[in-house]
């Protein structure tokens, strides 16, 4: 089965064609980043109109450059939540109408189970069942997954997402849009010892995570220094160290701790943040211990992507699964709502 992916959920339009025999054959991706950097972050109704300009080029593009026609197109899954509203009724419009017009199944596909089964693209990937962190800008999460869509939720951020926390870090010094990575760079010239910020909600029991109160002890800690325009180069990069070395070891904790929850040899990473080097050198030593094996997606899959969604419509609709025609999506969907299906 051949199965066209759409991705529209926030600010990065993505088209990929997925075979169940041959794999992903070809794959499209067009950022918004720059648009949205002048505002500081991103703009829906922008988002959700640069999403009509890019989505039907982009479908030409992954056709023409995987050498398929609209024919040889099984079925279209398309993101159906959660996301900015209009961004994903862009993407489920224009999915279940080429779904219609060719003839073809349609699906719809929760954002975060793409993040989830993002790994498994790899040529070594994982196989149920697992434990999964799932961190992105608007999700925290860990969960067993036990089989295709059959996903028990083990706890959560309880308020700011780690990738959104590190956005707002970045805001707080200047660093601008998107703050993850600039955070992330800056960490690297950053010199170890000389702040120790909370590893929050890991002094008590329990699964769930919290990052409000870690942005606001970072804002605490300039306004200290004299605020963001007095801070130094090396101020900047001394405090991302500090921040960043707090939400990865908190979440390198929480990892362990679901590990020991469920007597689990698999732990799967996924989301923007999952690319973060640090987070991934701390997890692998951590869980190596353990005989723990970590996965990741590919670089690549880590943020927002057609392939991850073409992937998972494609396990769904060898499934059975199919969408009806009218057209709807879930700005809010708890991952844990979704039915398990057969294998």
């Amino acid at each position: 089965m051949r199965v066209l992916g759409i991705e529209s959920s926030c600010d990065e339009t993505g088209v990929a064609l997925y075979d169940t025999e041959r794999g992903l054959l070809g794959q499209a991706l067009f950022s918004q980043i720059d648009m949205h950097a002048a505002y500081g972050g991103v703009v829906p109704e922008l988002a959700s109109r640069d999403h009509v300009r890019r989505l039907l080029p982009l479908v030409r593009q992954v056709l023409s450059e995987a050498g398929c026609g609209p024919e040889q197109v099984d079925g279209v899954a398309f993101t159906a939540g959660p996301g900015l509203a209009g961004a994903l009724l862009v993407g489920a419009g224009v999915g279940r109408s080429l779904a219609y017009g060719w003839g073809v199944p349609a699906v719809a596909v929760h954002h975060m189970e793409g993040h989830l089964l993002a790994p498994l693209l790899e040529e070594d990937g994982p196989a149920f069942p697992f434990v999964a962190l799932l961190v992105s800008g608007g999700h925290s999460l860990l969960l067993e997954a036990r089989a295709l869509g059959d996903y028990r939720p083990l706890g959560e951020s309880v308020d700011d997402a780690a990738g959104e926390a590190f956005d707002k870090v970045a805001k707080m010094m200047g660093l601008g849009y998107p703050g993850g990575p600039r955070v992330a760079a800056l960490a690297e010239k950053g010199q170890a010892g000389r702040f120790r910020f909370p590893r929050p909600m890991t002094d008590r029991p329990g699964l769930d995570m919290s990052f409000s109160g870690l942005k606001t002890f970072t804002l605490n800690t300039i306004n200290d220094l004299g605020g963001a325009e007095a801070l130094s180069d090396q101020d900047r990069a001394d405090i991302a160290l500090a921040f960043q070395d707090a939400v990865v070891d908190t979440l390198v904790i929480k990892c362990r701790r679901a590990m020991e929850q469920t007597g689990g040899e698999r732990l799967v990473v996924a989301g923007g943040v999952s690319a973060n080097r640090a987070l991934r050198e701390k997890l692998d030593a951590a869980m190596a211990k353990r005989g723990v094996r970590v996965f990741y997606p590919g670089l690549a899959y880590c943020t927002d992507n057609g392939a991850m969604i073409a992937y998972a419509g494609a396990l769904r609709l060898v499934a059975g699964e199919h969408s009806g025609l009218p057209i709807a999506v879930r700005p809010r969907w708890p991952l844990a709502e979704l039915a398990p299906l057969p294998a």
